[in-house]
């Protein structure tokens, strides 16, 4: 596999999609700042939550534009309109701290009743738009419902919302006949596999391979850019430009590098690689990109929330272990750490390299903050290394089997 074969073909990401980005900026600014502001493993479960409905959310419209190739006025206004519900949300998210996110809750119910309309007429005909109508007509009421009660009814409300969502954007794929026939047989991850790589049979199921990766490629520019902005703002509230202004200042900046090019030097283009071979299977999509890509996408707000407490000498322990933690987190979900199939050494190098990056975060009671950022930056530009090392083998053994990117070390 070369790749140039990775990235031919395919629709690109529209203008009107990146306008749309730019509300969630601002959401995933407030999500990173609320967990900063409460740095205790509570405050970064109650910002994991928030992020999770405001990833499928994104999801939503990402997923409308990739199934309709035309980018058409009435897809436009009504990816402007969401704009307005997304914004209030962002907004509202200055209360999660707290625990009051009854505003928050309304504003994405509002983003739902455009997805339940913007479906079925963005796709006039199509059973699959319907079907995505009628389901985001359901998390609206399920919304609202859960914004008129409180915790922990709300989260368990909000969960049912989201995963059905899951089950009718992406995973309902499968042939009805098919699935009944299994529904009482026990199928091994390899099969289960094995089916995510064959094309959907209805085409209106298709995932544009091209438009997704870099659409999602966008999204973790956007993480990453949270990296820079926590350095960035570390940095100007820093008086005095002392050797550890600087350790710190050069060590976040190339801690963001490193992580950049974990991603982009090896892992975008494998998984788009792997997502054509499946022929655009939507199971295959939930599981490299929606579902997949979660992980590393959190692990990225936690690391520039740990990054932003470091720098500007917070007390909290916490820091030290949102960085170390994080970067464990987005190696394991890049899968950026080597592996031997078949092997017990392989076994025992994986896990001896992340419990060695979890406990990175011990270093915090020896060190200074902006130290163990610099010991966490070293460790991940010696992790983008390995990832340089390993792409050539990786991509010759995708090219005789593309499911190896799944196979268990």
């Amino acid at each position: 596999m070369t790749e140039a074969a990775a990235t031919e073909g395919g629709k690109r990401v529209s203008w009107v999609e990146l306008y749309f980005d730019l509300i969630f900026v601002f959401a995933v600014s407030q999500a990173a700042r609320d967990i900063a502001e409460r740095p205790t493993w509570s405050g970064l479960g109650i910002a994991f939550g928030v992020f999770l409905t405001l990833w499928w959310t994104w999801i939503g419209f990402v997923v409308l534009y990739n199934r309709n190739v035309e980018d058409r006025p009435s897809r436009r206004l009504f990816v402007l309109a969401a704009t307005l519900p997304c914004a209030v949300a962002a907004v509202q998210l200055q209360n999660a701290p707290e625990g009051d996110l009854t505003g928050f809750t309304l504003s994405l119910a509002a983003a739902r009743v455009i997805l339940a309309v913007a479906y079925p007429v963005c796709a006039p005909g199509s059973a699959t738009a319907r079907r995505a109508g009628v389901g985001y007509g359901l998390s609206t009421v399920l919304f609202v419902a859960a914004a008129l009660v409180g915790t922990p009814w709300r989260s368990i409300i909000v969960a049912v919302a989201l995963l059905q969502e899951a089950g009718f954007l992406l995973l309902g794929s499968a042939r009805r006949g098919r699935r009944d026939r299994r529904r009482r047989t026990w199928r091994s991850r390899t099969d289960a596999l094995r089916e995510a790589m064959r094309p959907p049979e209805d085409p209106d199921k298709r995932v544009d391979a091209a438009h997704l990766a870099e659409r999602f490629g966008l999204f973790m520019i956007i993480l990453l850019g949270e990296i820079v902005v926590s350095v960035g703002t570390s940095a100007l509230g820093v008086p005095e430009r002392t050797l550890s202004f600087w350790l710190g200042l050069l060590s976040g900046l190339v801690l963001a590098a490193a992580l950049w090019w974990i991603y982009f030097d090896s892992a975008a283009s494998i998984n788009e690689y792997v997502l054509r071979a499946s022929g655009g299977n939507p199971a295959m999509a939930y599981g490299i990109y929606a579902g997949g890509h979660l992980a590393p996408a959190f692990a990225l707000l936690a690391i520039a929330a740990g990054v932003s407490l470091s720098l500007h000498g917070h007390s909290s322990r916490a820091a030290g272990w949102f960085v170390a933690a994080g970067l464990a987190a987005y190696l394991i979900s890049t899968r950026a750490f080597p592996t031997m199939r078949g092997t017990v050494f392989g076994r025992v190098l994986r896990f001896v390299g992340m419990a060695a990056t979890v406990c990175l975060g011990l270093l915090e009671r020896v060190l200074s903050p902006t130290a163990v950022v610099a010991a966490v930056t070293l460790w991940a530009v010696g992790a983008a290394a390995i990832v340089s090392w390993r792409r050539p083998g990786v991509l010759s053994r995708l090219s005789d089997d593309p499911l190896s990117l799944f196979h268990r070390p």
